[in-house]
C-alpha cells in the first residue's frame, strides 16, 4: 500500500497552500508592493466642497475620482483588480 491510499485528497501541503493574510493590517510599504495592476483602494475625499471617492493604485498612484462608493469599486472591480477600502 503506498503513502498516498492514506492520504485525504483535501489535504494540502504547505508548499502548494495559499498564502493567506488580512490586507486591512498591512502598511502603506506593503500595500504598495502588493502590485499596482492588482489592488486599488478607495478612499472619502471632498474636492471643492463636493463630497467623493478617490481611487488609487496599490502604490498611492490616484487613479480617478468617483461622486459614489459603490461606484468607485465598480470600477476597480471592472478593470479586474481588487478593491480594498482605506479608512
Amino acid at each position: 500500500m503506498s503513502d498516498n491510499a492514506n492520504r485525504d485528497d483535501n489535504d494540502v501541503s504547505p508548499a502548494t497552500e495559499p498564502m493567506r493574510f488580512d490586507v486591512r493590517h498591512l502598511s502603506a510599504d506593503q500595500l504598495g508592493k502588493l502590485g499596482v495592476s492588482q489592488v486599488a483602494y478607495v478612499k472619502p475625499i471632498v474636492v471643492n466642497g463636493i463630497a467623493g471617492f478617490s481611487i488609487h493604485a496599490a502604490d498611492g498612484t490616484a487613479m480617478a475620482v468617483a461622486g459614489d462608493r459603490a461606484i468607485a469599486i465598480a470600477a476597480i472591480n471592472q478593470h479586474e483588480m481588487q478593491a480594498v477600502s482605506v479608512h
